[in-house]
């Protein structure tokens, strides 16, 4: 099980903003589903909003509109292959969460659910703008409730010990990056 911490809301976008592969589970009572999106960014910080695109022919576009609500989950190297599956498959084939054993556990705000193994989640309730939904696949939300696993995401700070805890970045073709070293440049 993810140990996890509370992130201040105002330092959520801090999960994000180094443009990580996301998981986005949704759910509406009674079904449920995740898919891997690589185009989710923070937009603002108080209070806290995301956009991701969602194609308007998924399953979990279904749900999200639906409920209103959905969770962003940041996985890690070690879950490169459950990504690549996610991202693979339809939810209307049945429960990906199931077939793939993909471990949640229930989320504060919303009701989908957050995914074990992960360092970071955003939970979010979408903002009611239709325009941006319908012409570009585009959701805005607002972050709700934000969680990190405290060995690797401490006080806004990334710190990646474990090699198989690095956040990924998704290019194409099942070809994968993690992310790499931070350093710091001191102003003159």
């Amino acid at each position: 099980m993810s140990q996890w911490a509370p992130v201040e809301l105002t330092k959520s976008y801090l999960l994000l903003n180094h443009g990580p592969v996301t998981l986005v589970s949704s759910a509406d009572g009674r079904r449920r589903n995740v898919m891997a999106a690589s185009w989710a960014i923070p937009l603002d910080f108080d209070p806290p909003k995301v956009a991701v695109v969602i194609d308007s022919r998924s399953f979990t576009r279904e749900l999200i509109e639906a409920s209103g609500e959905f969770v962003l989950s940041i996985p890690t190297r070690a879950m490169a292959g459950q990504v690549l599956a996610v991202g693979s498959a339809s939810g209307r084939d049945g429960d990906k969460f199931a077939r793939l054993g993909i471990a949640t556990r229930p989320a504060s705000r919303v009701g989908a659910p957050l995914i074990e193994g992960c360092v970071g989640w955003l939970e979010c309730k979408v903002l009611p703008e239709a325009g941006p939904q319908q012409r570009y696949d585009l959701f805005l939300a607002e972050v709700v409730a934000a969680w990190a696993d405290p060995r690797v995401f401490n006080n806004g700070r990334w710190t990646f010990a474990d090699e198989r805890d690095r956040t990924i970045h998704y290019i194409a073709g099942g070809n994968f990056f993690v992310t790499g070293d931070d350093f710091v440049v001191k102003p003159d």
